[in-house]
């Protein structure tokens, strides 16, 4: 049995978010937690902290779970839609810049 926690159209590029999401895959919540305080990523640390007590959130309703056993099993993130805009350059030109957004997912399980 496993908790899924999803939220959709983060607005930092996937490949960023993948970065953090590889230090605390496979890690203990609350040790998972701890890293992402002291992590320089201060962004991306706080929406991942926000899905990882989501997830603690619904597993102590639930009362199905030990808390102190729930690790991060999958943690991944997915492309969103792009956001497109046009900075205006030299000559009339215009160059495209592509916004990324994600969709990050996480799933806890208990060990």
């Amino acid at each position: 049995m496993a908790i899924k926690v999803k939220n959709n159209n983060v607005g930092i590029a996937p490949r960023k978010i993948r970065q953090v999401c590889d230090l605390i895959r496979n890690k203990k919540a609350s040790e998972a937690i701890k890293i992402l305080r002291f992590c320089e990523k201060k962004e991306i640390a706080i929406v991942l902290t926000k899905l990882i007590n989501s997830g603690l959130a619904i597993a102590n309703e639930s009362n199905k779970y030990d808390l102190d056993n729930i690790v991060v099993g999958t943690i991944f993130t997915d492309e969103g839609p792009m956001l497109k805009r046009i900075m205006p350059r030299a000559q009339g030109r215009a160059y495209k810049i592509r916004k990324r957004t994600s969709h990050v997912t996480v799933i806890l399980k208990e060990a």
